[in-house]
């Protein structure tokens, strides 16, 4: 072999190197930038609670504060009860999530398993539902409230937070009961398990993931809803977080109070994300449960 044939042999490789370096060079860069897409508006939040008001009204703009404070925080909990506003949210959000994951477990098991009579139409209304827009209902909704007299009460909110997020819950729930072996319920069956006992000692405990994962998307959406816990909540101390942080007003009708309001934000955020980061490994297992079988 000469040795211009044995250039061309070796030319390549160096080339590939470089390409593949660029690829990993420019996917990196894309992942950084995604990463502060999502998260800048997040931590411009979270600057800005810690931002004295001057910086937050300089002009230019302050991006990184050289002077810290934590009055922006003491001052939403020393003017509002702000623990009482969590706590409602808190209540609020915990009893729709379990009222929806109780009534929702048994329903997707009977549309996976027992297969009842106009199930296809059933899970059809299901889906429609589940694409319908929530804020379409608050007209209907405000004449429930009004005709059973439920205003400023919990109910007010646990009811339509659990009828919105039932479809959702029964959706996947119901994907997670069809990937289940069904010689594990004829086993249960041959032991002597009714169906009720079945649901909840076997199947329920080995769909855990589903039900973390449900759960919390019921919770942040109850934890998060405004519309309906504006209108249907009016007395101070039963108001939730979303509301309490909307209605923070100024030392003055034309002050906004910047600093305050994005540390309500962060106030109510943080729950969320706690919450997230406890339930990190279920969540993923839920997501990725019969990605792959076998």
């Amino acid at each position: 072999m000469t040795v211009t044939q044995e250039a061309s042999t070796t030319n390549p490789k160096p080339k590939t190197r470089m390409k593949n370096s660029w690829k990993n060079i420019l996917f990196w860069v894309t992942v950084a930038l995604v990463v502060i897409f999502c998260l800048a508006p997040a931590m411009w939040q979270l600057l800005t609670s810690f931002k004295v008001n001057q910086d937050i009204a300089k002009i230019p703009t302050v991006y990184f504060p050289s002077r810290l404070t934590f009055n922006h925080y003491i001052e939403i909990f020393a003017r509002r009860p702000f623990w009482r506003y969590i706590l409602n949210s808190a209540f609020v959000s915990i009893l729709s999530t379990f009222f929806s994951l109780v009534l929702g477990a048994p329903a997707a098991y009977a549309l996976a398993r027992l297969r009842p009579w106009g199930g296809r139409v059933i899970l059809a209304g299901i889906l429609i539902v589940t694409l319908f827009p929530g804020i379409l209902l608050f007209l209907g909704l405000l004449e429930i409230i009004q005709s059973l007299h439920l205003g400023n009460n919990y109910l007010a909110l646990i009811i339509p937070y659990t009828a919105i997020n039932l479809p959702l819950t029964i959706l996947v729930l119901r994907s997670f009961f069809q990937q289940l072996p069904k010689d594990l319920e004829d086993s249960a069956r041959v032991d002597g398990y009714n169906t009720a006992q079945m649901l909840v000692q076997i199947l329920i405990p080995m769909t855990l993931p589903a039900l973390v994962t449900t759960g919390i998307l019921t919770f942040i959406f109850a934890w998060n809803e405004f519309i309906f816990a504006l209108t249907f909540i009016t007395r101070e101390q039963m108001k939730t977080i979303p509301v309490a942080a909307a209605q923070l007003g100024g030392a003055t009708v034309f002050e906004i109070p910047y600093g305050p309001i994005a540390a309500a934000t962060v106030v109510g955020t943080l729950p969320l994300v706690l919450l997230v980061l406890f339930f990190q490994r279920k969540i993923i297992q839920g997501l990725t449960a019969g990605a792959v079988k076998g």
